[in-house]
């Protein structure tokens, strides 16, 4: 048993999207109703966002306007940014795709799409555990960053003006053709709102 288990948290930890590798493709609804595929992005850099509106962390970044700024000055540079939600019915961040769009409208969202995934399939692919974690891909669809936001794991907005945003450097790396100073660091927030 105990070897079967082992073997068992092997191959689970194999599946998860690593750092230096290719990025596994995934199709999800967005929260306009739309099929969206990452392989729709070939050969664009793409940031995967995981999100829970109810999450005092995320509202550290929306509430202060920092999410958006950062998904605003990426866009501007040709960037995809997908938003994910991956909590299950009846747990916090849960959305209908109609309330989603308005919660995304409302707080000035400036992602590509708001994307769900209610069966937390695309997030457990990615080995997603927190809200806020942050993922880029580069061109090539190379997982090249996979961690926090920035430097300061608090749910205070006050800190981010004195944080180390990991996320806009991966991004100024990857856009002037170099290799991500930081390519890994360890996501904070809440815990992703799977099922059971």
């Amino acid at each position: 048993m105990k070897k079967a288990l082992a073997l068992l948290i092997v191959l689970v930890s194999a599946v998860y999207a690593e750092v230096g590798e290719p990025a596994q493709n995934f199709t999800l609804k967005s929260a306009a109703g739309k099929e969206v595929s990452l392989s729709d992005f070939k050969g664009k850099v793409v940031v995967l966002e995981w999100t829970n509106p109810g999450c005092p962390f995320v509202k550290k970044h929306y509430g202060s306007g920092n999410m958006q700024k950062l998904q605003k000055d990426a866009t501007a540079k040709g960037v995809v940014w997908l938003s994910i939600c991956s909590s299950a019915p009846g747990k916090q961040g849960n959305m209908s795709a109609g309330d989603a769009a308005k919660a995304s409208a409302e707080n000035g969202s400036a992602a590509t799409a708001y994307l769900l995934d209610e069966d937390g399939k695309v997030g457990q692919l990615y080995g997603a555990k927190r809200t806020p974690e942050m993922y880029v891909i580069n061109k090539d669809g190379t997982l090249v960053y996979h961690g926090a936001i920035d430097d300061k794991k608090t749910p205070d907005p006050a800190d981010i003006a004195g944080a180390k945003n990991y996320v806009a450097a991966a991004l100024d790396d990857v856009l002037a053709g170099k290799p991500v100073s930081t390519p890994q660091t360890e996501a904070y927030g809440c815990s992703v709102k799977y099922g059971e």
